[in-house]
């Protein structure tokens, strides 16, 4: 149910939302919405990318402890590769609003779209350094994701994973070309499903 936009009209229980992870080439999109407390403010609350990694880390925790309430979710790499990057975030951003344990009177998303929710929303660019709510939940859904990345490093090592987030690097891209996909690679994408087809002659029956 998406509105226009008009800050006079949001009252207390905005959710924010933000996504983390659509431009990586593997690994899930990982969202979060946060319902922040008024009573309880949070200083420093920024875009996620603006912040440096410790300074996240910390506010991670003070978001968990202070918020209403809030929600990570995620869509996995099967699901990109199925419904698409886009269609697999907005999903994500669903499931992490139904994921609340308090029902927003607004659902604030960062960007140009809105999933289908069954409460009220309005897009908001660059919602990240203008909604304090929408920051909390990049800072959630980032933290979240790079965590997953640095777990991925032990388990698939030589990508570089704890580094690149995942992302098309110089590094990553040399890595992918040596060492081939591997299964959290999303194969819908052009240097992996261009992997696969080096390494197999063949394009995956996903894509």
């Amino acid at each position: 149910m998406q509105i226009g936009l008009d800050f006079n009209l949001v009252e207390d229980l905005v959710a924010g939302v933000d996504e983390v992870g659509r431009g990586p080439l593997c690994g899930a999109v990982v969202t979060a919405a946060v319902i922040l407390d008024p009573l309880r403010p949070i200083l420093g609350l920024n875009d996620s990318k603006k912040l440096t990694e410790a300074r996240r880390e910390a506010l991670f925790d003070e978001i968990c402890e202070k918020a209403l309430s809030f929600c990570i979710a995620r869509a996995e790499v099967e699901e990109i590769d199925r419904l698409n990057i886009l269609h697999a975030t907005l999903l994500a951003m669903q499931r992490a609003v139904e994921g609340l344990h308090i029902t927003p009177n607004m659902a604030l998303i960062d960007g140009n779209r809105c999933p289908r929710l069954a409460v009220p929303c309005a897009p908001v660019v660059q919602g990240d350094a203008k909604v304090p709510a929408i920051a909390a939940a990049s800072i959630l859904a980032k933290v979240s994701r790079d965590r997953e990345m640095a777990a991925f490093e032990l388990i698939y090592p030589g990508y570089g994973m704890g580094g690149h987030k995942g992302y098309p690097t110089p590094v990553h891209l040399e890595a992918l070309a040596r060492l081939g996909p591997t299964p959290i690679h999303r194969r819908s994408f052009a240097p992996v499903r261009a992997a696969w087809e080096a390494r197999d002659g063949v394009v995956d029956s996903l894509i």
